[in-house]
């Protein structure tokens, strides 16, 4: 498998994960847990193989794939804030010469969802208001979807008050 098909496949296993039973269907433990699992095992191979990628666009994917896999995975043995630290370390370079596109507004919504910075945001408005919204293609409005349940929901990181 290619490093391409590597990070596809864990961003695949890892929105399956984050919205199991969205679609009203009933959620079983079991496949919760091997869904979990090899989420787990898929981020933690591709982070282990070191592979960062050979072109811009596949280091963004590489690193959108762990963002992910991280967010979407509840298993950690210690090392988890650490790896996406990391990563979001190589995303910082990444986002100053990725060029506006759906990959550079999905990888600021990763990003935004880990450290809650406002100008990654903004960045990400702005790609938005530079789509023509009549013509979206449905992976546009999904990440546009997804970038606005970030922002809308913020959690852990906003205090609520009881």
């Amino acid at each position: 498998m290619t490093l391409s098909e590597e990070a596809a496949s864990l961003q695949r296993a890892a929105h399956e994960l984050m919205y199991l039973g969205m679609d009203d269907s009933p959620i079983y433990s079991d496949d919760l847990s091997r869904r979990n699992s090899e989420v787990y095992r898929l981020t933690t191979a591709l982070y282990d193989s070191g592979a960062k990628g050979s072109t811009l666009e596949e280091q963004a994917h590489v690193c959108l794939a762990l963002l992910m896999g991280y967010n979407a995975s509840f298993i950690d043995y210690g090392e988890k804030q650490q790896h996406i630290q990391e990563v979001l370390d190589r995303c910082w370079g990444l986002l100053d010469v990725l060029p506006a596109s759906l990959l550079k507004l999905r990888l600021l919504t990763a990003c935004y969802g880990e450290v809650f910075d406002e100008p990654l945001a903004d960045e990400a408005r702005a790609i938005i208001a530079s789509w023509n919204s009549a013509s979206l293609t449905t992976e546009q409005q999904d990440a546009i979807a997804e970038f606005q349940n970030v922002v809308d929901n913020p959690y852990p990181w906003e205090y609520i008050d009881e």
